[in-house]
């Protein structure tokens, strides 16, 4: 199942979102939670999850520099949880207060995960996705 789409969801005082019910079924065996590399959170089923470390971080070598701030930041500042019976999941205070997260959030399909934002970083970046994708997208043929 890709992720897509935009919602808006709550935080609870627990720090639990909701999470979108097209989505749930995908999170069955689990997820993984990640600092975004930006101020948001970024939520991976459990097993797209081991995906993701294996083609990006996993050929990162511990020897480098390179390999061990990306091996810190990817499975230092991640955490496992399951989808509750209620169709939550409980984030992190380390995430939450990272991501600025507190009362709507907006969440945001990125195909194979998705990202949560506090609504009004997300505004600011959803402009800046606005003003340049164009370019984006047409340099990004260039490359083909």
């Amino acid at each position: 199942m890709a992720f897509r789409g935009h919602y808006e969801h709550s935080l609870d005082s627990k720090d639990r979102l909701t999470v979108p019910a097209k989505f749930r079924d995908a999170l069955s065996d689990g997820v993984v939670l990640v600092a975004g590399l930006e101020p948001c959170v970024w939520v991976f089923p459990a097993k797209g999850y081991e995906s993701f470390s294996e083609q990006f971080i996993g050929t990162a070598s511990p020897l480098t520099r390179r390999g061990r701030v990306l091996r810190r930041h990817f499975h230092g500042e991640s955490f496992d949880d399951k989808v509750d019976s209620n169709g939550r999941v409980h984030l992190p205070k380390r995430l939450v207060e990272e991501a600025g997260l507190e009362g709507t959030c907006v969440v945001i399909g990125m195909e194979d995960y998705f990202e949560v934002w506090n609504t009004k970083r997300w505004q600011e970046a959803e402009a800046e996705v606005r003003e340049t994708v164009t370019d984006v997208a047409e340099s990004h043929g260039e490359e083909s």
